[in-house]
């Protein structure tokens, strides 16, 4: 016994020295009420899962995503619209060009020659195609090839490919570092990228099948692939409207369910019913039998019974308040403001429509600062190549100037945009000569807002300030007159 208790404490106190020591830590457990599973979340949770980037888009998942927000966009109206609206506010009439080198002739010509491409392939109508696309389809994908039937001097052409025509063939060779129809290099660079010959959609011609195994390995400088990235390792997009897919669902069943009842109660005039017990004396009427009614005219009923007209009560109260909050939150997941994504501003006030915009504004930037990058950068580069082998297009020392640059940097340069239209003109221009008064601005910055080139504005305008003093004009004389309306007479006069 007295072994057993000096065991003990020789046991004891070996612990409170490792304790003392650090040897033996206490187990601190943390608990987060969104980790436990139990019966009132567990269906809720059920679809959560642990996937990778790529796995959780596999080919399978896309497609069906894909179909889906197509349908959307091509019944809902709503949805159209959206995505119109979307696609027009960040593309506008198109990106332009300004080149900052230390050569201003230079700079002149790339540009105008940049200019005459542009229209010549209909890049602006390109990139609203684009950005459609990826709203619709998560993804757009752009060959670069020659194109002999062009009218510019610069043969270089864009070809839009649709999602479904980049993936892996059937009876292809995937590799580790293949997903769907990209091949890519030990450190993630696109090597490769094989597109269909014909789409899986295409109907087949002749009675014969579509040759959808046959494919074209393209290299990844002549693709030109346009998609957001939500996850690391993401390698292909899903579409923008992905999260409200669901929503657009419900607000097409509720306008059909509302519409239908509303169609149920009024193919009804009346009803027919009697306040008799079952076994009471009302005279025997048969059921569900109709009774054709005559414009006034008087009516009897057989005895016990009465008519009651149908009450018409839809659409209810609440249908214009459903559709007003789940369109909310629909044009939530592409930072877009209801008023936009409703097309409707007349429950706004100017300070809340204002408030509203500038996080709308703010992504339309950021969505074009990654078209410059991922997209117009590229395909300057290109048109630079093209263009420096043609020897009647560039001048000598612009040619010079791009061949001698690197292969890897462009040009010093910038791309304008669309500027954004002001709720309040009046307020913004007092607000512009506030900022440029006190030197807190610049007449570039400013010019940049409005998607102009200050260099081109500063230029038209000395050569109107030269012809009115040529004609003996004031600055009053040459602006338009002003109507009692606020607009100009050429604005509001009869046609």
């Amino acid at each position: 016994m007295g072994r057993f208790f000096s065991r003990t404490k020789a046991a004891e106190a070996r612990q409170a020295s490792a304790v003392r020591g650090g040897l033996i830590r206490r187990l601190v457990r943390a608990r987060f009420d969104a980790a436990t599973t139990n019966d009132a979340n567990r269906r809720h949770w059920s679809m959560a899962d642990s996937l990778s980037a790529d796995a959780a888009a596999s080919p399978h998942v896309r497609r069906i995503l894909r179909s889906r927000a197509r349908y959307e966009v091509a019944n809902n109206a709503y949805a159209r619209g959206i995505v119109l609206t979307l696609a027009n506010d960040v593309i506008g009439t198109g990106p332009r060009l300004q080149m900052l080198t230390d050569d201003p002739d230079a700079n002149a010509v790339i540009e105008e020659a940049f200019g005459r491409w542009c229209k010549a392939v209909g890049l602006p109508e390109k990139l609203r195609t684009m950005r459609m696309a990826r709203a619709e389809s998560g993804e757009v994908f752009c060959v670069l090839a020659d194109n002999p039937g062009l009218s510019s001097a610069v043969k270089l052409d864009l070809r839009l490919v649709e999602a479904d025509q980049v993936a892996t063939p059937v009876f292809g060779l995937p590799s580790d570092n293949s997903v769907d129809g990209i091949r890519f290099d030990s450190f993630g660079n696109p090597v490769e990228y094989h597109v269909l010959r014909a789409h899986p959609g295409a109907s087949a011609a002749g009675g014969r099948l579509p040759l959808g195994v046959e494919f074209d390995r393209v290299p990844a400088d002549s693709v030109l692939h346009y998609f957001r990235a939500d996850r690391p390792g993401q390698s292909r997009g899903i579409p923008d409207i992905t999260p409200a897919l669901p929503l657009f669902a419900q607000l097409r069943r509720y306008t059909l369910a509302v519409l239908g009842a509303a169609e149920t109660a009024a193919d009804f005039a009346g009803i027919l019913y009697t306040d008799a017990p079952a076994s009471g004396e009302a005279e025997a009427v048969e059921p569900m039998d109709a009774i054709e009614l005559e414009a006034r005219a008087l009516l009897t009923m057989p005895g016990g019974w009465r008519m009651e007209q149908i009450r018409a009560e839809q659409p209810s109260t609440t249908y214009a308040e459903f559709k007003r909050e789940i369109l909310n939150e629909i044009a939530r997941c592409l930072n877009m403001p209801f008023n936009v994504a409703a097309g409707n501003s007349s429950g706004y006030n100017f300070a809340s429509g204002k408030l509203d915009h500038q996080v709308y504004f703010k992504a339309i930037r950021v969505e074009q600062e990654h078209l410059g990058r991922a997209v117009l950068d590229r395909l300057l580069a290109a048109f630079l190549r093209e263009a420096v082998l043609i020897s009647d297009l560039l001048p000598l020392r612009v040619r010079t100037l791009v061949a001698t640059g690197d292969d890897q940097a462009l040009p010093a340069h910038q791309w304008f945009w669309d500027g954004q239209s002001e709720v309040d003109p009046a307020k913004e221009a007092n607000a512009q000569a506030t900022r440029l008064k006190s030197h807190t601005t610049t007449l570039a910055y400013e010019y940049a807002r409005q998607g102009r080139d200050w260099e081109a504005e500063l230029r038209q305008r000395a050569k109107e300030s030269a012809l009115m003093a040529e004609l003996g004009l004031t600055v009053e004389e040459a602006v338009p007159a002003l109507n009692r309306t606020g607009g100009t007479d050429a604005e509001d006069g009869d046609d």
